[in-house]
């Protein structure tokens, strides 16, 4: 698989980290070609196979996908492979030098639905340990970005310095860069939460997405459009393409109290990927990359998107309470 990562208009991305890259680069395109069979010569991809470590539901093309990525990066200068798949980490390299963190499917509820669904990644230094690659704040990523299985498969990736996007060309098998510098939209009326969840959130949650229910006749005097797709990789990709915002607060459900999505390979490569073109990234009222993960499959809340709405969801975190629920019981626009 060709991957021009030459290309980037970074200096000093070492050999060893294409190489890496162009590993994801070809089992993402064996991927999107699975998914595009899917039904054709494969079996059920959506078919249920278990729980991974954490409990949730595993699809088919959940454990192919991290079959696919560990065998690939095997002998890589990846030393530690870590996956939402597997309950700790597995060295592949004693001599490698970077620590992989990767979330093989992300989305896989929506494979039978025909939904955008992906592949997020996160490289970091290799330390002596695992905990030590792993277990520190996503300030220290050396790379992170995603792969997007929709209409066109879309490789996303950052080294600190920007965010540059490949396209699959079908034609030819090889991504192809297709822009150099992506930034997000600073400005937008779109917004992403699952509004089903509403009577769980905090106040200032339902404050901030009052507000945008309210339209022209509330205080934002505007319209906005609701997005939820329940695939963080088309949402960021969306995001990305279009600006806007991405809510998965923390709630009182049980277990969603220290927010859902998992830190390591999930929010914090999100975070540099959106923060690295420009936008904002948090856990409601801190920035998420600073943040140091007490576990491979710690959870957290997160916020991202144009960094004016970032900054202004913050804004209702910092209110006092009392001022918070002063303006919630002004509105409550979900309620009859």
């Amino acid at each position: 698989m060709r991957l021009d990562l030459k290309d980037f208009p970074t200096a000093g991305v070492p050999d060893a980290l294409h190489d890496v890259m162009a590993r994801l680069a070809t089992v993402g395109a064996q991927i999107a070609l699975r998914i595009a069979r899917g039904g054709i010569d494969d079996l059920d991809l959506s078919g249920a196979v278990g729980t991974n470590s954490d409990g949730d539901g595993q699809k088919a093309l959940d454990v192919i996908a991290d079959d696919a990525f560990r065998q690939i990066l095997t002998g890589s200068a990846v030393r530690f492979f870590a996956s939402e798949e597997q309950e700790t980490a597995i060295e592949t390299n004693p001599e490698g030098r970077f620590a992989l963190a990767i979330d093989p499917l992300d989305g896989s509820s929506n494979i039978n639905a025909n939904v955008a669904i992906g592949t997020i990644f996160a490289i970091y230094p290799a330390e002596a340990t695992p905990e030590a690659s792993f277990l520190r704040p996503g300030t220290d990523l050396v790379a992170g970005g995603y792969i997007i299985y929709g209409p066109q498969t879309v490789f996303v990736v950052t080294f600190g310095d920007g965010v540059q996007q490949y396209v699959l060309d079908p034609l030819t098998g090889a991504f192809t860069l297709t822009k150099t510098r992506v930034q997000v939209p600073p400005q937008s009326t779109e917004f992403a939460i699952n509004a089903s969840n509403y009577r769980h959130w905090s106040a200032p949650v339902r404050a901030y997405i009052d507000d945008c229910v309210a339209g022209d006749e509330g205080p934002r005097e505007q319209n906005f459009n609701m997005r939820w797709v329940a695939s963080l990789v088309a949402e960021t990709h969306r995001i990305l393409s279009r600006g806007g915002v991405f809510l998965y607060p923390r709630d009182d459900r049980k277990g969603y109290d220290k927010g859902r999505l998992r830190y390591l390979y999930e929010c914090a490569p999100i975070a540099f990927v959106i923060t690295q073109a420009g936008g904002g990234a948090t856990d409601g009222a801190d920035p998420i990359l600073p943040k140091v993960p007490a576990g491979l499959h710690q959870r957290t809340p997160f916020i991202f998107g144009s960094i004016e709405k970032v900054a202004r969801i913050t804004a209702y975190h910092d209110l006092p309470d009392h001022e918070t629920s002063a303006l919630f019981g002004k509105r409550g626009l979900f309620r009859s």
